[in-house]
């Protein structure tokens, strides 16, 4: 008796890339409202990194195509766009602290927001390294060796 497979359509709470979100959501609140919040923006950028993690923990269990495809590629673009921050930060601090230009403008990232950049970057990393099992036991299952 043959057995029909049924394609269900991915949920796009499954798609959307929420670590790559909170990433991008942290560092526009950090430029355009770091000011206007002063001390208080430490705790908002601690607290955007719950969520994220949360809802990224959801994915792990799910291991279609789709999915780990899009979490590696979002992963990758979230690495990229953190990267780019560290790299304007460090350039900044750098051309102040050692080439002693005083007056350019710089984008000043405070500490605790690259702290909170890193640990989403963290999990991340956890998340690949657990998709990569998923993919590893979803192919193990096809081997006739197995």
């Amino acid at each position: 008796m043959p057995t029909t497979q049924q394609h269900a359509k991915t949920s796009t709470f499954l798609l959307f890339p929420w670590s790559l979100a909170s990433i991008v959501l942290i560092l526009v609140l950090d430029i355009t409202l770091s000011k206007w919040l002063g001390k208080n923006w430490s705790w908002i950028a601690l607290l955007l990194i719950i969520p994220a993690a949360i809802l990224e923990n959801f994915k792990v269990g799910f291991s279609t195509m789709k999915v780990m495809f899009l979490k590696i590629l979002y992963s990758l673009i979230s690495f990229l766009v953190v990267g780019f921050a560290f790299g304007i930060a460090g350039a900044g601090w750098y051309y102040e602290r050692f080439e002693n230009y005083a007056g350019i403008p710089r984008v000043s990232i405070p500490w605790y927001v690259l702290m909170a950049l890193a640990i989403i970057l963290l999990i991340e990393i956890a998340h690949i390294y657990s998709m990569l099992k998923a993919v590893r036991r979803e192919f193990m299952q096809y081997d006739p060796g197995q």
